[in-house]
């Protein structure tokens, strides 16, 4: 197991894996981050070096154990068994405390579960669409607007994923660290918005229900398209496939969707089963 902690392998990581689009994608998205600051304070783990076989990306420090939101990994990998000995390493994931792992193949999920069950963990999975974003124009009639960290409150209320003390700090340090775009209204309220996370994916797009059908998630989507366009990212992100609303909006915006599945386990260590998280 090696960290990469210099910033021309860093450099040169984020290169190649240009080369395994779609299946790097979520691990590109982190490096790339990392390449650019740094503000989710990650770190890079691989198997060897150049000729690396799987990488994980993981926390930079030391987190609280409950916030599986903080503490999440992307991992990708060409041979299978290079990933399972990466995720045996005791030193490369903390097995103590609630994590995530994400990733773009099923046999990724399969391997962490086969880790999960030697140390005691449950596991949740959960599995996604993947869509693939090109430069889309953008609709000039409609003033946008950048999230702010006050907006946090409403994200975490009306987030699938959010209702919780933990998600709400989580969203705020994204609204902070990354690229996002809303519609706000004529006292500054978000009426419509989406952001992206710690591996460049376009996460929590959402319209309130009584501001439906207006055109805002396509506006919203679009800007922020096109400002993660304008930064160098690939614009990407996940949509469950029985979520009719959002993949019929993406089909007619052209976004092409991956071969693939993503996947998100969230392993959860039995001493913390009881516990609110």
């Amino acid at each position: 197991m090696l960290v990469l902690n210099c910033s021309t392998k860093l450099q040169m990581l984020e290169k190649m894996l240009r080369w395994s689009f779609p299946v790097s994608l979520k691990v590109y998205g982190a490096v790339m981050n990392i390449n650019r600051g740094n503000p989710f304070r990650k770190e890079v783990v691989v198997d060897s070096w150049p000729d690396f076989k799987a990488v994980i990306t993981r926390p930079q420090r030391q987190t609280d154990d409950l916030d599986h939101y903080t503490n999440a990994h992307a991992v990708f990998y060409k041979e299978p068994q290079a990933y399972q000995e990466l995720l045996e390493n005791t030193n490369t994931i903390n097995w103590g405390q609630i994590f995530q792992i994400q990733g773009i193949v099923l046999t990724c999920s399969v391997k962490s579960v086969i880790c999960s069950i030697l140390r005691s963990v449950r596991h949740s999975f959960f599995f996604f669409l993947i869509y693939f974003l090109y430069s889309l124009r953008m609709d000039p009639k409609f003033t946008l607007a950048y999230l702010d960290i006050s907006h946090s409150s409403l994200l975490n209320k009306t987030w699938s994923r959010g209702g919780n003390p933990r998600c709400e700090k989580y969203l705020a340090n994204l609204i902070c660290s990354f690229p996002s775009a809303c519609v706000l209204d004529d006292k500054g309220y978000p009426l419509s918005w989406s952001l992206t996370d710690q591996f460049a994916t376009m996460i929590h797009s959402y319209t309130l229900p009584e501001h439906r059908r207006k055109g805002f998630s396509r506006l919203v989507t679009t800007t922020l398209a096109k400002k993660l366009h304008s930064c160098g990212f690939p614009v990407q992100g996940n949509v469950l496939e029985a979520n009719l609303p959002p993949v019929s909006l993406l089909k007619s915006m052209k976004a092409h969707f991956l071969p693939c599945s993503f996947f998100r386990v969230i392993h959860t260590p039995f001493q913390f089963l009881t516990k609110p998280h």
